[in-house]
Parts: structure tokens; sequence; C-alpha cells
């Protein structure tokens, strides 16, 4: 084998990983982080759409219990919209 025939190889897995997996990463760990900063009293959105409050966090099985309209719903931390509760939270811009 020469470098004529490999390099093509190398730029594509360059391209690959520079495009996809090293952005995927990057959102993975800013994901883990937003879900382990979670606090009681945080207005969240599930990533089903659904509305809420936190109002406990349990670490032993890294879930919330979420106060909505309807209750208190039990939710997996990783169901948690780091996007949606973000701009949820975010102070809103004078026009």
């Amino acid at each position: 084998m020469n470098l004529e025939t490999v390099l093509p190889f190398i730029g594509i897995f360059a391209v690959m990983y520079f495009f996809i997996l090293a952005p995927q990463i990057k959102r993975s760990k800013q994901e883990k982080k937003f879900a382990a900063e979670l606090k009681r009293g945080d207005r969240v959105i599930t990533k089903s759409g659904m509305h809420g409050k936190v109002v406990d966090l349990n670490d032993k099985d890294h879930s919330c219990v979420i106060e909505t309209l309807a209750g208190k719903i039990k939710f997996d931390r990783s169901a948690i919209s780091m996007e949606m509760s973000t701009k949820l939270n975010a102070p809103a811009t004078k026009k």
C-alpha cells in the first residue's frame, strides 16, 4: 500500500471526526453537566414536552420528581431537555 491509496481514507475519517463525532461528544458532555447541575426549584421541560418544576432529586437512581399542573411525576434526569430548559429559563430580551 502506498500513501496515495491510504490518504483518501484518512481524509474521510478526519472529516467524519470533525463534523460528526467531535460535536456529538461535546454535546454529550454538556448534557451530563446539565443533568448533574439540576437543583430543586429549576423550571424544566422534558424531551416529551412536559413543563414543570424540579421538586426532588434522587442521586441513587439519577431520577428527579417534577411538579406539573397535573401533579408530581418521577422522571429520569436524562429525560430533561437541555435545550428547551435553557430557553425557558433564559432572561427576556428587550426589543
